[in-house]
């Protein structure tokens, strides 16, 4: 082919040219591209400059990937696409936004103006073939920043999510409507929180109540907080437990430690790791016999790069391999705490000081205007133990706690609590964990010391409470797995209970089923009439086919309502449905020794709203009920407004509007943080995380290829928590058009820009071309340094086709089609 061809003499050209660079590399760091190719035979700019060109690409160091990139005359370089990065460890991501970023061309050297995602300099060396891009971040991650910055110029915006919860029946109906907002201002973030009720007594007014209403900022490692507020720990490990009553609202002051921009730097372990081979070697790091990292290691006493490990406190086994063998092995800890990296800093704490308020609110209250103050704080005593403290003045009563978090080893875990509360009593529970390959054993305990006011007649009132438990959940086979519970409890509901469980997972007439057989007799309560709680009951899941059905049985025998022998059966039928808004339906029966019962359910989801609806029918009495849950977020900013069915977080957003010429269009937005969304033609909005800069990529949904364009493919994004951006897209349906451009003369135009809305592509050295075009749209601009030579305008039902590509052929571009153009374009204005 012409093209292969062109492209093999310019490297040809290139490998016996650069024989006679007389330059070195060190000062081709400082030439532009036309003074590092002084000197050469003329043929050779012919097939350097305007033509694709193949280089390699790094970005602050980091190879992104092989490329074909166009120099001009003027200094500036245009990157048309990557053709190999198999050996690049960066993200797609990262090589997406540096080709759009650069697919119009930019100037080599330092970037002075129009400089996207802190770009510094770009250069070009010949001798290597390589093309070097250097930003900001060059510097930052030499220096290790450990937090990440806010938006320079702030954001703004508004998140609202509203939420609607009715049920009802025979006995009446009662309902809440609850909202949830937060907003960006600048650097700080406003969130509010408040909720309208009404109960089913018919005497019971309608209820107000304004949960939250303040401000907050980040500064680091630390929050501010200021307005009407609940307190709750925020940026501890653990949060003491209190015994009593919980945190009113408050109006006042909190301030306290957080991660919300903490930066996970590769924190090394507390706790170093040495080695010492004799011989050069490889230290291979192994963790539940599985490796997770390899570093080549020299002679001598050295430590392992920890960095790079992940986080949390665990054992690994550490193999020294010299010369192919395994020469030493031994055992180690890594401790990496989730959210602590250092013992330099062993404190984490919240303060908060206010006054027990109720705004907006006509919920009865008794400790109305009386001081709210207390501190939660975290230690660190040792990289795997973390102590808790708390103290608090709630309700006019001091509260105290203390918590013991200790990894003890990496598959034992001591959780402890110690409590005590003013008027309430004294109280403390521990758990201990111990985890193995094939599942777990879990031993808890808890005791409680009840507290009641004197009176005349009656001393001190005090009433022990305790409930432990042991539980054992163990994995036969991939197929079969047990689970025990032993418990006792004390106090309200005394006496021992045993639940003892089987599953099998396998194959039913060839659906994927789920077996459970359960076995359990418990303490009595008010709804087995104070008679023990006994029973056995087997349950089957399964799947039928791969159309989205699924049907559930179950059969078995417990203690009935008035504590005699109660058999029971059920079943239960469930579908995936597209009609409309409508995704799933479901229906359920039910038998047992009273009669029949039946229910139905669905979920149902569009562009503003989700939610499910159900009802039941008693089989105990017949009484018949129903609800209905609704969700949907609002999303107000840069002048737009958009809702939101997705059942999906809300930090920050954005709001994009979807234009296409394609019918039935469904994309789907992915970030690389995390987040993931539907969009379809219109107004879309799309969550994002807030404080860290990212970027939104979008790709058609489904695995069906589309002969499309999406413009652009990805968004940059940096946001405060609430903060809301707008953005546009274009989806364009494409054909490829291949031909040979030729001048006014009859000569090959090379180097020449073919644009079209949906790409851009640049003529070989003979004049071919091959690029992407809007289907509605067929028309070509050329451009020849720079300046507009031509338009081609193509008919379509006279091009060869062959499936998604037409043959142009040869094009004659001439001034006059430019001339033409703007005819018409007046013509239509005068119109």
């Amino acid at each position: 082919m012409p093209t292969t061809h062109t492209f093999f003499v310019s490297i040809s050209w290139l490998c016996a040219c650069l024989l006679l660079v007389p330059v070195t590399s060190t000062a081709s760091s400082v030439l532009g591209s036309r003074g590092q190719v002084q000197g050469l035979p003329r043929e050779f700019e012919e097939h350097f400059f305007d033509v694709p060109l193949a280089v390699r690409v790094d970005l602050d160091g980091r190879y992104l990937g092989d490329a074909m990139v166009v120099l001009s005359r003027d200094e500036r370089v245009q990157l048309l696409a990557f053709t190999e990065t198999q050996e690049s460890l960066e993200p797609a991501s990262v090589r997406r936004r540096w080709q759009e970023r650069l697919a119009a061309g930019h100037p080599l050297g330092d970037c002075r103006q129009a400089c996207p995602d802190g770009l510094r300099a770009v250069h070009y060396s010949v001798v290597n073939s390589q093309l070097s891009l250097l930003t900001e971040r060059a510097e930052s991650a030499e220096q290790g920043e450990r937090y990440h910055r806010l938006p320079e110029q702030g954001s703004y915006g508004l998140l609202l999510r509203n939420q609607l919860n009715v049920v009802g029946g025979d006995h009446g109906s009662s309902g809440r409507y609850g909202l949830q907002g937060q907003s960006s201002l600048g650097n700080w973030t406003a969130l509010a929180d408040g909720q309208l009720d009404r109960g089913s007594d018919s005497t019971q007014s309608t209820r107000y109540h304004l949960e939250q209403l303040y401000g907050e900022r980040l500064i680091d490692s630390h929050f501010f907080r200021l307005g009407y507020f609940t307190p709750a720990a925020q940026g501890l490990t653990r949060q003491p437990r209190l015994f009593g009553s919980s945190p009113d609202t408050t109006l006042g002051v909190m301030f306290g430690s957080s991660d919300s921009l903490a930066i996970d730097n590769g924190a090394p372990s507390t706790t170093p790791i040495y080695v010492t081979p004799d011989r050069p070697a490889v230290a291979e790091v192994y963790r539940n016999g599985v490796l997770i990292n390899s570093q080549p290691v020299q002679p001598g006493l050295q430590t392992l790069d920890t960095r790079v490990l992940p986080g949390g406190i665990y054992e690994v086994e550490i193999r020294l391999v010299e010369d192919g063998q395994v020469s030493s092995t031994h055992q180690a800890f890594i401790y990496k705490p989730s959210n602590w990296r250092s013992t330099d800093k062993p404190w984490r704490y919240n303060l908060f000081l206010g006054q027990q308020s109720s705004l907006l609110n006509n919920w009865d209250s008794n400790h109305e205007d009386t001081l709210s103050a207390g501190v939660m704080a975290n230690y660190m005593l040792h990289p795997r133990a973390i102590l808790g403290l708390s103290t608090q003045r709630i309700d006019e009563a001091m509260q105290y706690g203390t918590s013991l978090d200790w990894d003890v080893r990496e598959r034992f875990k001591l959780y402890g609590n110690l409590f005590q509360s003013q008027g309430q009593g004294t109280g403390y529970d521990v758990q201990a964990i111990h985890s193995y390959d094939r599942g777990s054993l879990v031993a808890s305990h808890s005791r409680s010391f009840l507290e009641r006011p004197r009176t005349y007649r009656q001393g001190p009132f005090e009433q022990s409470v305790s409930q432990s438990s042991l539980s054992l959940n163990h994995r036969l086979d991939p197929r079969n797995s047990v689970t025990l519970r032993l418990s006792h409890s004390s106090g309200a509901s005394d006496g021992a209970g045993v639940d003892l469980g089987w599953s099998y997972y396998g194959r039913l007439l060839g659906s994927d089923a789920n077996w459970r057989l359960s076995v359990f007799d418990r303490p009595g309560t008010a709804g087995t009439d104070e008679a023990r709680s006994r029973g056995i009951n087997l349950n089957l899941s399964m799947s039928l086919g791969s159309g989205g059905r699924r049907v559930a049985a179950s059969f078995g025998t417990r203690t009935s309502r008035d504590g005699g022998r109660d058999l029971n059966a059920s079943l239960a039928y469930q579908q995936d449905v597209d009609l409309g808004a409508v995704r799933t339906l479901g229906v359920n029966a039910t038998a047992d020794r009273y009669g029949a019962g039946v229910g139905g359910e669905s979920l149902f989801e569009n562009e503003v709203m989700h939610g499910d609806a159900y009802f039941q029918r008693s089989s105990y009495n017949s009484e018949f009920n129903a609800g209905l849950n609704l969700e949907s977020v609002l999303a107000v900013g840069a002048g737009k407004a958009a809702l939101s069915g997705q059942y999906l977080p809300h930090e920050a957003g954005l709001i994009v509007d979807v234009e296409s010429d394609i019918a039935d269009l469904k994309l789907h937005a992915d970030d690389p943080q995390g987040n993931t969304a539907s969009l379809h033609p219109g107004r879309n909005l799309i969550p994002v995380t807030a404080y860290k800069a990212g970027n939104v990529q979008f790709d058609f949904e489904g695995s069906d290829t589309v002969a499309a364009v999406i413009q652009p493919s990805s968004f940059d994004y940096h946001l405060n928590r609430g903060g809301i951006e707008y953005r546009r897209l274009r989806v364009l349906r494409t054909v490829t058009v291949i031909g040979q451009l030729f001048d006014a003369h009859g000569q090959p135009m090379r180097g020449a820009q073919v644009i079209n809305h949906a790409s851009r592509s640049v003529t070989e050295a003979d004049g071919f071309f091959a690029v992407e075009m809007s289907e509605s749209t067929p028309t070509l601009e050329v451009r020849q340094g720079g300046s507009p030579a031509c338009l081609l305008n193509f008919d379509l039902k006279r091009l060869e086709r062959e499936g998604d590509v037409l043959l142009a052929g040869d094009q004659r571009c001439t001034p006059a089609s430019l001339a033409r153009a703007a005819g018409t374009a007046a013509a239509l204005d005068k119109g």
